[in-house]
């Protein structure tokens, strides 16, 4: 009996033995798991100023192309490429594109995407209930015609080349969103799409969490967490990508000097379609004479705001191609001129009254100059310009705000970028047409300009394209809604970990650092 005890006590204890073999395996293997996660920490002032992710009513959301993919992208180069759509014709006679999808791609919630979700997209993006910022990009299509499953045809009423890059925007799946109110929809708080990230959770004010999506089309991803780390301040992003908080940050130029000669933080300096200008209010009385616009562009000094503001990181602006191969180098540039500032001034009535400013008719030369809060570059640029400005007799206040009076503006401190198609960006902001959009935000009108650009977004012919361009951007300087003032580097920085990060030219806000995030790893 004693012996059968003994041998029962033995077994419990060699069972004990294995079993805890097995939960330290389990625990080791467990640990092994979890250090295996790669996790990608972003540190960024805004991923949705909207407080919503939808691609479809707002622009500059980096987040989008991780959430989301369209019809095409693009490549390094900036070129179209293929993406949702595996290959497109299009039809000079009837003005159509034709577009065979790739098949059994499925959406983040299981469901398929099918052509039914282009068209439901695209004609969510023309309804003017839903006001998408985006709206006038689409404006050349008439209709989408759904041929079958995985063909979907698009009529255009004009040709139009730049559809192609308008159509990289991120798709919508119908399922969810067909009879809803598109802007204040849950879904924009929960986005659903076929990117190769997934929405997972949104603590507001703090930080969004994206997890790889294992059913992603193109490729296996490398990284298994992408968290969007909400830090306004400038000093902040940058203190801690410096203590190893973040992984990766844009970062100010004045910003950058404290990284030079830190291990294991790699800057990247992008080139980007984004300038900065000041734009006037042509509702203003005060802009209404084209000589006046003429006159503070040659009393701005370009370069000492590259200097001293970008500490060299960007270049001089005279126009919005800049960074195009459109981009005419022959136009008036408006060289630094204060004498000749004065000159077109006096010339057109106005003189220096006792407190050094000029006045016409009871009235100074004197405005606002608006700019966001939170953006130093544009103060640091607002506070150069006032006082450039100052110097030639006008007054130029610099004027702080958190929310803009888009309506009652006189002047503003404003950016715009054209990093692909060259009607984009330049269409909309500049033609008459989109005044009442709201686009045309200083209301600004020539009738040259608003034919030139007509012209380019609807001829095929890449040589005559590319001369009407060239036309638009002349009489632009001839007729200036802006005084531009200077293209800005996007500057960033990494763990140098973090591998697969490919130089490309960015746009606005230097959204598109992540264009091609799903082939970084982190090492």
């Amino acid at each position: 009996m004693k012996r059968k005890i003994s041998n029962l006590f033995l077994s419990v204890a060699i069972i004990a033995v294995i079993l805890t073999g097995c939960n330290s395996t389990i625990k080791e293997q467990s640990s092994k798991d979890v250090q295996k996660e790669k996790v990608l920490t972003y540190g960024t002032a805004n991923v949705s100023e909207t407080g919503r992710i939808n691609p479809a009513l707002d622009e500059h959301a980096e987040i989008h192309k991780l959430i989301f993919t369209g019809l095409t992208k693009h490549d390094k180069e900036g070129k179209v490429v293929p993406d949702l759509a595996k290959e497109w014709t299009f039809d000079e006679r009837t003005n159509t594109y034709d577009f065979k999808l790739n098949e059994g791609v499925k959406w983040q919630d299981g469901e398929e995407f099918t052509a039914e979700d282009v068209k439901f997209t695209i004609e969510s993006i023309k309804n003017p209930n839903n006001a998408s910022e985006i709206k006038s990009n689409y404006e050349e299509i008439e209709s989408v015609e759904v041929i079958d499953k995985y063909n979907v045809k698009l009529h255009l009423k004009s040709p139009c080349v730049a559809v192609l890059d308008y159509l990289s925007v991120g798709m919508l799946p119908k399922h969810l969103l067909e009879g809803k109110n598109l802007n204040n929809n849950e879904f924009n708080q929960n986005p659903v799409g076929t990117g190769p990230y997934k929405f997972d959770k949104w603590e507001v004010g703090q930080y969004i969490q994206l997890v790889s999506n294992k059913n992603y089309y193109n490729n296996t991803l490398n990284i298994d967490k992408v968290i969007f780390k909400i830090i306004k301040d400038e000093k902040v992003r940058a203190m801690q990508l410096k203590s190893g908080e973040i992984d990766l940050a844009q970062l100010e130029p004045k910003d950058t000097e404290v990284f030079e000669d830190i291990e294991g933080i790699k800057l990247y300096r992008e080139k980007t379609a984004d300038y900065r200008g000041v734009m006037y209010n042509f509702n203003n009385d005060l802009f209404k004479n084209k000589e006046v616009i003429k006159a503070l562009n040659y009393a701005v000094n370009r370069q000492d705001i590259v200097d001293s503001v970008l500490n060299g990181m960007g270049k001089v602006a005279y126009g919005p191609l800049q960074m195009s191969t459109y981009n005419n180098e022959d136009v008036e540039k408006y060289e630094y001129n204060p004498q000749k500032s004065k000159e077109i001034l006096v010339q057109n009535g106005w003189k220096l009254n006792e407190d050094n400013v000029f006045e016409k008719d009871g009235k100074t030369l004197s405005f606002k100059l608006t700019c966001f809060e939170g953006d130093p570059v544009r103060v640091n640029m607002s506070n150069i310009v006032s006082h450039q400005f100052k110097k030639i007799g006008v007054e130029a206040k610099v004027d702080i705000q958190s929310e803009i009076d888009w309506e009652n503006l006189e002047s503003f401190l404003i950016g715009w970028g054209s990093p692909y198609d060259p009607d984009d960006h330049t269409y909309k902001v500049f033609h008459s047409s989109q005044i009442e959009s709201g686009m045309n935000l200083n209301a600004y009108t020539n009738k040259k300009v608003d034919d030139f650009i007509t012209k380019g977004r609807t001829t095929l012919k890449e040589e005559d394209r590319k001369q009407y361009y060239m036309d638009f951007q002349k009489e632009l300087a001839l007729d200036p809604p802006f005084t531009f003032l200077a293209y800005i580097d996007a500057v960033y920085g990494a763990k140098n970990n973090i591998v697969g990060i490919e130089d490309t030219v960015l746009g606005h806000h230097g959204v598109g650092f992540l264009w091609n995030i799903e082939e970084w790893d982190i090492k």
